[in-house]
């Protein structure tokens, strides 16, 4: 059993989550405004919070942003509708565990539910693992890549690896690990992205007894317990600028200095460094430094999104049936050709992750050998169908109204012209999409 909080505004929904999840075991309490979950998750230990993105008071973002500042550390499933696939990505790189789109599948709940409070209890996760449940790719980007990998990964050069997220940036680290010179020595890891301010020098240099409020213990910091081996700083452009300063001393002097310590303990460890962003940017902005952007990039590593990878999409497919063949107890074969068309042509903004995302829930509502379109979300065929609408305008509103006017219709067409269920496809009330039909003239 599980304590486990869920922030929905919408009552009857979460009425309907509480029974169900009630039924399976698990202890809930609800509630419908993100200041109201901030109080319960400062006086109560919940396991994991299921949080709606769209909330009357702010947004699931807020919720995440709020864990990290307070170093409360609880899986988070945010739950969005497809056609916000983009914000759930984002919120994963703010920290979230994953992510459900509505209208939720009680089966596929239950099953992230259950990996979710699996990755709090796995503090780390072995390499052999990691490679077994992963596979390269065959195509000529994935040689090159993987060229590059064979090429830096015996020497001790800093690395930095950039890519979109859900492309797979910790595995790639966790490979130059593995093929480098310190493979038997620890492989850390670290989501720049999941740390506050005044938490991140802990997390990496650790601190003695009473260096700050609530330091009852001395603690070892990352470095530390990287040393010989390699330290993985995911999202690494989130880290504060004070933190930079200390990030670059310790990799000039290969010295650190825990927090309220005058005490310096060297460290010998290999810096790689993940971004879904071009820290370029961030140094014109004044929000990287490029002394330290110098230091991080002996070495770029980028990765594809999976859109221009081309035929290793089919063979991603396949082994994410695999799988989730082997993780559900299911036994699909085969996909049919039009589910397998719509997998092709959609862009899959969230790479690898969101595409083992959907297989996964292919495979669970698909009770046969083969899988058909219906066990895919139906946005997928909208989404697809937006992509190769030929653009003819260069009116940005003209092109963004028409688009949504095209959404509208079809989703209508979909739900048989139920309003309400067309209104919750596209996360919106009912009153704004009885406007958005006058506006464009949709019956």
């Amino acid at each position: 059993m599980a304590r486990i909080l869920i922030l929905e505004d919408d009552t009857t929904f979460a009425q309907l989550l509480e029974g169900f999840l009630t039924k399976n075991d698990h202890a809930i309490t609800l509630v419908t405004h993100v200041k109201q979950s901030f109080k319960l998750i400062e006086n109560n230990e919940f396991e994991l919070l299921l949080i709606d993105y769209r909330l009357p008071d702010g947004t699931g973002f807020d919720v995440l942003n709020h864990l990290r500042d307070q170093g409360i550390s609880i899986p988070v499933i945010i739950m969005t509708s497809f056609n916000d696939v983009r914000t759930a990505v984002r919120s994963i790189q703010l920290g979230a565990f994953d992510y459900i789109t509505k209208p939720v599948n009680p089966d596929e709940l239950l099953m992230v539910i259950k990996n979710s409070l699996a990755k709090k209890d796995l503090k780390s996760t072995e390499p052999e693992q990691i490679n077994s449940d992963f596979i390269k790719g065959k195509s000529a980007i994935a040689d090159k890549l993987y060229g590059h990998i064979n090429l830096v990964a015996p020497t001790d050069m800093s690395v930095i690896i950039q890519g979109e997220s859900g492309t797979g940036k910790e595995f790639a680290a966790r490979t130059l690990h593995q093929q480098s010179k310190r493979a038997d020595k620890p492989f850390v890891a670290i989501d720049c992205g999941a740390l506050s301010k005044d938490l991140a020098a802990s997390e990496l240099f650790g601190h003695i007894k009473g260096a700050f409020t609530g330091a009852l213990n001395d603690k070892k910091g990352q470095f530390e317990a990287a040393n010989g081996g390699t330290l993985f700083l995911d999202e690494v452009g989130n880290l504060s600028y004070e933190v930079q300063i200390k990030l670059l001393r310790a990799l000039q002097e290969r010295v650190i200095q825990p927090l309220g310590s005058t005490k310096q303990i060297p460290v010998n460890v290999r810096i790689v460094t993940a971004t879904n962003d071009d820290l370029a940017n961030s140094i014109q902005q004044g929000e990287f430094r490029e002394d330290l952007y110098h230091r991080l990039n002996e070495f770029k590593i980028q990765l594809p999104p999976l859109r221009e990878r081309g035929g290793d999409l089919e063979l991603f497919i396949n082994h994410f049936i695999q799988l989730a063949n082997r993780d559900l107890e299911r036994n699909v074969k085969s996909v049919s050709a039009e589910a397998k068309s719509l997998l092709l042509h959609y862009d899959w903004p969230g790479n690898l992750r969101e595409l083992s995302n959907v297989i996964k829930r292919m495979v669970l509502l698909s009770p046969g050998e083969v899988a058909q379109i219906e066990a895919l979300p139906d946005e997928m065929m909208i989404a697809v169908h937006q992509q190769t609408q030929p653009g003819s305008s260069s009116d940005l509103k003209a092109v963004n109204e028409q688009n949504e006017k095209t959404l509208i219709a079809e989703t209508l067409i979909k739900v048989k012209h139920n309003k309400s269920k067309a209104a919750k496809m596209l996360n919106i009330d009912r009153k704004t999409l009885y406007a958005k039909m006058e506006r464009y003239g949709i019956e």
